[in-house]
């Protein structure tokens, strides 16, 4: 889209063939084609008929991840794709304002403000600089639509010292033309920038996989999981982190955090292997990023099944937000013609596989069962205590 267009879509005129745009997706179930007929019935200027088109496809599919402010906003595909949960960055922004009440967070990169927006909801003084002028004018429109102070100027990331704000905030690029960068000195900004941003008061948003090591001394890494999905890990700079490692579960009922100080010292309850109970316990993904397999451990009364990995087990009953649980029914044969049998005399068809520590495709496994029956089961592969282990059990 050129600024020309986004500007004149944020006029009166431009807003009435938006909303012509979200009616026709709306009426014609989201068929492009469809849709770009209707708009293009009331505007007969290509690039505005299309741009409109487009919006209202990306503000459907924002919906997903932003709830109904995206019905408001402006988007680019990447930038959609790129952007956080709502929920995700609202707890980031929390914490923020928390820290510094009322005070101001410059967003380095800031797309097209999605976490801008979030840090003005949490009463933030926000501004934001953006190298694409397409998506700092988006940014600036965004925070305008939704009533939300904050100023946006193009610029690159890099030039600018933000040691005029209480705090900065990045989420370096970790994508190119070829797919994503897994290599830190790939990023945009790259590692070293990243090293000198965390310097002073900042928080960074970094890929899930990062490594503990890659993680400097007194800098707290926080690990984010919505709905069961590890979305984030966030780097907090010294003066802003209270712990080395935390594991944050977000989810429909609330949120819940895990820190390295839950996590039992070696030797004590919950960091041994033991034989498995009468439940097991699948931690979050977030949980296990963060390296506190053994603090649920702890939490409820169990142990490891192996030392590597990252399924617990108990002779208790718990509920907890920082694991699935399934009361163990049996222990089956691990190997597949011995488990094949197994599965048909207890009338299995429908067969979830859930597997960890073990070299076994899921999908093509069920192929070769081949099961027909008419009973629901779960079955975990795993190891326990280093031995390959098959698992039939049921979640609670």
């Amino acid at each position: 889209m050129e600024l020309e267009t986004l500007a004149w879509l944020r006029t009166p005129d431009g807003a009435r063939l938006m909303e012509v745009a979200a009616q026709a997706w709306t009426e014609h179930a989201g068929d492009p084609v469809r849709v770009a007929g209707a708009v293009r019935r009331v505007e007969p200027d290509p690039e505005r008929a299309a741009a409109a088109t487009t919006q209202a496809q990306l503000r459907e599919r924002g919906v997903v991840k932003l709830g109904e402010a995206a019905r408001l906003m402006f988007f680019t595909p990447d930038a959609l794709e790129q952007s956080t949960r709502a929920r995700v960055s609202a707890h980031r922004a929390a914490r923020l304002a928390a820290a510094i009440p009322g005070g101001s967070v410059i967003d380095l990169g800031c797309g097209v403000g999605g976490d801008l927006v979030a840090f003005a909801r949490a009463g933030l003084i926000a501004a934001g600089v953006e190298l694409d002028p397409v998506r700092a004018a988006m940014a600036q429109a965004n925070l305008d639509a939704l009533g939300l102070p904050g100023a946006v100027q193009t610029g690159d990331a890099t030039a600018l010292d933000p040691r005029g704000f209480d705090a900065a905030f990045a989420d370096p690029a970790r994508r190119t033309g070829r797919g994503r960068v897994f290599d830190v000195d790939g990023w945009t900004p790259p590692w070293p920038w990243v090293l000198d941003l965390l310097d002073r008061r900042s928080l960074v948003k970094v890929a899930p996989g990062i490594g503990h090591d890659l993680v400097p001394p007194g800098v707290e890494a926080e690990w984010v999981s919505d709905g069961g999905e590890v979305k984030e890990a966030v780097l907090w700079s010294p003066d802003l982190s209270t712990t080395d490692r935390r594991a944050t579960v977000i989810a429909t009922a609330g949120l819940a955090t895990l820190t390295d100080e839950d996590a039992p010292a070696p030797g004590e309850d919950g960091t041994h292997v033991r034989a498995v109970g009468a439940f097991l316990y699948e931690p979050d993904g977030a949980v296990i990023r963060a390296g506190l397999v053994t603090a649920v451990a702890a939490g409820v009364g169990g142990g490891l099944v192996d030392e590597h990995i990252a399924y617990v087990t108990s002779d208790d009953s718990f509920r907890t937000p920082f694991a699935r649980g399934y009361r163990v029914l049996e222990e089956l044969p691990y190997r597949e013609k011995q488990l094949r049998a197994a599965l048909h005399e207890r009338g299995v068809g429908r067969l979830t596989i859930k597997k960890r520590g073990v070299q076994v495709v899921p999908e093509e496994l069920r192929r070769r069962l081949a099961l027909s029956g008419d009973q629901e089961a779960t079955i975990v592969l795993t190891r326990v205590a280093g031995q390959g282990t098959a698992l039939l059990v049921e979640p609670f």
